[in-house]
């Protein structure tokens, strides 16, 4: 498959692939002419790799645990549910900071309301 259709296939950019490739994630074959060509295997680790970076891993991750991307590797691999146990940890201390952050401007914009709460004027009542 050409690259144009490789891309269009997955869903992805045709500079996407070719970064899967100057990663060293992927290699792909070229016709004689010296063009690359898109097998059916590479098409299966291309879209292991895009879904892989769709769920936060960088490709120095993904390169980490490049054993999994292949077509013997499709199910569980050496090394792969570490990976992403050790990801799945990762997220979890940035959701809680993120969490703490949240609290923390929570806080303050309250403060923050209070206090123009209780330095505006007051309306005047009016006469009935």
């Amino acid at each position: 498959m050409t690259p144009k259709d490789a891309a269009l296939h997955l869903g992805i950019s045709q500079r996407m692939l070719r970064h899967y490739e100057s990663a060293g994630l992927m290699a792909v074959g070229r016709t004689l002419n010296g063009y690359r060509h898109y097998s059916p295997s590479d098409l299966r680790r291309a879209a292991r790799i895009r879904d892989f970076i769709a769920t936060g891993f960088s490709t120095r991750e993904i390169y980490a645990m490049r054993a999994c991307l292949s077509d013997d590797g499709s199910g569980p691999c050496e090394g792969g549910i570490a990976k992403m146990t050790e990801k799945l940890e990762s997220i979890d201390r940035l959701m809680a900071e993120l969490q703490e952050r949240r609290a923390t401007v929570l806080d303050r914009l309250q403060l923050l309301e209070a206090q123009l709460d209780s330095e505006s004027p007051r309306p005047e009542p009016q006469p009935a």
